[in-house]
Parts: C-alpha cells; structure tokens; sequence
C-alpha cells in the first residue's frame, strides 16, 4: 500500500512540475561594477542597496562569482553566448562583433516561444575598434589625428550585429540619451526594424523605464529581458536624487560612483515591484552580475569628474587584488545575485565559484530544454538547492593573461613568463605567492590550463611581452 502510495504522489509531483507555468528571465548586467558595492557583501559601510540586498534575501548569493572576461565586449559575448568567447575568436574588445554564427540564448528563448528583449548596453556589435573582423573583410583602415588605428566601417555594416539580429524581437540599445529602438518608454511600437530616438533624462533611469516598458508589453506570455545597465562606468553622471543619498567628506568619484550603483539598486527595485504587481515574479528567474571589476587605474586618483586624468569610475574591489583588465580577482570577480524565488531557497549565500557561462545554461534547464552539448556553463539550480556539490574548474585568457582556479587554488601566468600560485581561501588570497611551496600542485593547472588554451582561436597559452598596461597592473598589484 505503501509503494502504491508513493507511487501515485510521484506521479502527480511529475505532473505538477511538468503542468507548471515556463519562468520568466531576466538577465541584468551592471557596467565596471566593483564586487565591493552590493551592500549585502558586507565588505564597505557606504554602500546602499537596499533593492539589491532583498534581492539576496529572497535568492542567492554568489560570494564567488566570475566573469570569463576583466572587459566589456568580450564578457558580455560569453554570457549571450554560453561559450567561451575566445572559441569563437572574441578575446577582447577588438576582437569583435559577435558573430552571427554563434547562437545567443536569444534565440535559443525564441525557438521554444519566449518573447525576447533588450535594453541598454550592447556592446558586441561592429564598431571602428573591431580591427581584426576589417582585416579578415577587407574593410579599409586610417589612423585618426592622434594616431590610433579605426576601421571604415558605417552604420549599415554595424546594424548587422544589432539586437534584432541576434534573436532580440524588442530592443531599446543604447548607453547615454540616444536608442535605437522598435517600442518607446510609453510602450507604443515604433518601426519594426528601429529606429533612432532620442530621450532627454538620466541615462539609468531611462534604461530602467525601457525595461519596465517591455515588462508592461509582454508580462502575459513568457519572457526574456536581457538589460544591460551603463554604469557605473564613465563617464561619470549622476541626478542630485542619487548624489544627496551620499554626504559627507569622501572621493567626489566614490560618490558619483555610489550614486550610479544605487540609481541601478532603484530600477532593480523598480523591477521587481513590476513583476510582484503583475503577479510573476515568484515564477521569475532573476540573475545580477558585473560585466568585471571595477577600473581603479592602480591608486584611484580622485581627478575631476569631467576630467580624462582618470577612468577611475569611483567603484571598488575589496577585497581582491587587481582590477578592471587583469585576471587577477578584482578584474574577473563580481556582484553576482540569482534569484527565481518558486525554485531557489531564499536568503542562501554561495560560497563555491559560479561563472557567467551558468547563466545560459541554467536558463535552458530552467525553461525544460536540456543544456546544449556545445555550452560551456552548468545548470547551477542543483548547486544552489544544495542537490549537487563537486570540484570545478574555472578557464581565462585575456591579452596576454591565463588563468585557471580549482577549487581553492588559482594559477596565474603572463607573457614576460612569471606565474604565481594562490590559495583563494586563504585570508592572504592573492597577495602570497605559494608556487615554491606547492610546485606539483602549479604542474597540474598549467597542463590543464595549456590544455584548454589549446581548444581557442589562436590555440595557446601567451608568451608574448605584456602590453604596457598589462605591465603595470602587475608590476603594481603582483610584485
């Protein structure tokens, strides 16, 4: 009777779970935001997000979330992608556009009838700076006044590589006050192709009322937003509403920092009341994280905020070592939140590395596809319930930078040929080197490091000089 029972209340769990309604996703991405400025981190007293922070209380904390890139273009063409990026040939910002081959989980979503949208920051498409992509297309190139090297390329090339192309069905792209776009913040269509439109306020608010209007169009079938806020970094700008919440004698960039990291908390807040009143946001799949670490340019001059002194964009990395550019954590570690409150215990902190790869496959699991064979991130949902637990091992190269982590240790070389060997529980992190000590354990992850190189486009480990800001990064940060 017993069996039977069991029998039959397994069966309806299968039903139950089969018959429940799709998530929806939303995917948001934060712009040179330092792993220190998320208050539920508990690392600096003058941060405030409190949006953020009840995020956290109602999902999951990644105390050890990565990027696969310390820049813009490159880490954002591995989280659309699910890949590793440097697969596919995109190591850094010049090494785009995301190709048109590679599958975004966009298009993944629309195949299995998600609608699909995005907002704010692209930042994967065709620009003057994609040298490589000129080269291989016999697109010309000139050298501006101050010599740097451009490609010719005009609008209708870069339009290629758009949103709409790369599975996105509406889109709102843009950074400062100018977007193109197909539907405007009153939710009205505009031309299905889009259009260029111009919207005179505060550029994080603007981009939080894009997303908002997408929620408000589709909040009845299911959805993916994918929103890429610009900020904080430079330029730096911000509206007195955020600059008031921060007085008292500091940097006037760590203020201006602070401010545009809590106009972000705002719309977060925003967002998630707007999916509570439409009644979804329990069945909402919610990730958080930076595209990487905060740019300290080494000492964090507080120059004008007007002035190009610095691009110190007033965000920090405590405790990490390093910054924006560097493998070295405070360029690859970030404020990393996942929240989907029907699956995901609540309050949880996650101690074990994730990795912005997971995004793309824990979305497939989450919407029932299985993971595709050719992704390069986990399903991490049976991680965060606790259902699943294991050793995992973590991949970078960037410039002339690898690296690789498994399980506590972390490995490091660079061109010039110096390594270094860290153990990232240890309350001395990166700043002991413990190669001498442990030279077995430095073998094993330089050969599996050297191993996966060797599956990129070019295929190995760098052994050409640092470029002169690789150098100082080092020099300054790893002596």
């Amino acid at each position: 009777m017993k069996r039977l029972l069991s029998t039959i209340l397994l069966t309806l769990g299968t039903l139950t779970a089969s018959a429940a309604p799709r998530p929806n996703i939303v995917v948001i991405v934060t712009d040179d935001h330092g792993y220190a400025d998320l208050g539920v981190q508990g690392i600096l007293k003058d941060v405030k997000t409190p949006h953020l922070d009840d995020m956290a209380k109602n999902g999951v904390l990644c105390k050890a979330g990565y990027v696969t890139a310390p820049q813009c273009s490159p880490s954002r063409a591995g989280i659309l992608s699910g890949r590793h990026q440097q697969k596919f040939g995109f190591d850094n910002n010049q090494e785009g556009p995301l190709p048109l081959e590679e599958i975004t989980i966009a298009e993944r979503l629309k195949k299995v009838g998600y609608i699909t949208g995005m907002v704010g920051k692209w930042h994967v498409e065709l620009n003057p700076t994609s040298l490589s992509w000129a080269q291989a297309n016999n697109v010309p190139t000139y050298k501006t006044k101050r010599g740097r090297k451009l490609a010719r390329v005009n609008f209708e090339m870069m339009k290629r590589f758009y949103p709409q192309n790369q599975g996105f069905d509406q889109f709102f792209k843009g950074e400062l006050t100018k977007y193109w776009a197909n539907y405007g913040l009153d939710g009205k269509a505009l031309k299905q192709d889009g259009e260029w439109i111009e919207v005179k306020d505060y550029r994080l608010d603007i981009q939080t009322d894009a997303a908002l209007a997408f929620i408000e169009r589709n909040h009845q079938n299911p959805f993916f937003l994918y929103l890429g806020y610009f900020g904080p970094h430079v330029p730096l700008d911000a509206t007195e509403k955020y600059l008031s919440r921060f007085p008292g004698d500091m940097p006037v960039r760590r203020r201006y920092g602070l401010a545009m990291v809590s106009a972000i908390d705002d719309g977060v807040g925003r967002i998630r009341a707007a999916l509570r009143r439409r009644g979804v946001l329990e069945n909402t799949l919610i990730f958080f994280l930076g595209d990487n670490g905060a740019p300290l340019k080494l000492t964090m001059v507080d120059a004008p905020v007007k002035s190009t002194q610095s691009s110190w964009d007033g965000s920090r990395n405590d405790p990490w070592s390093g910054e924006k550019g560097t493998l070295i954590e405070g360029g690859i570690r970030v404020p990393y939140l996942v929240s989907w409150p029907a699956v995901l215990p609540r309050g949880s902190v996650y101690n074990e590395p994730v990795i912005s790869l997971d995004v793309a496959a824990t979305i497939m699991a989450a919407v029932g596809q299985a993971v595709p064979a050719e992704l390069d991130g986990e399903d991490i949902v049976p991680r965060l319930t606790g259902a699943q637990s294991g050793e995992r091992t973590l991949h970078w190269r960037f410039w002339n930078q690898s690296a690789i982590r498994r399980g506590k240790w972390k490995y490091i070389k660079i061109g010039d040929g110096r390594e270094w060997l860290f153990d990232l529980e240890s309350d001395k992190h990166e700043h002991r080197n413990l190669l001498g000590q442990h030279p077995e354990k430095a073998q094993e992850l330089k050969n599996a490091l050297k191993k996966w190189c060797n599956t990129l486009q070019p295929k190995g480990i760098s052994d050409q000089p640092l470029n002169i800001q690789e150098q100082r990064w080092y020099d300054h940060f790893l002596k």
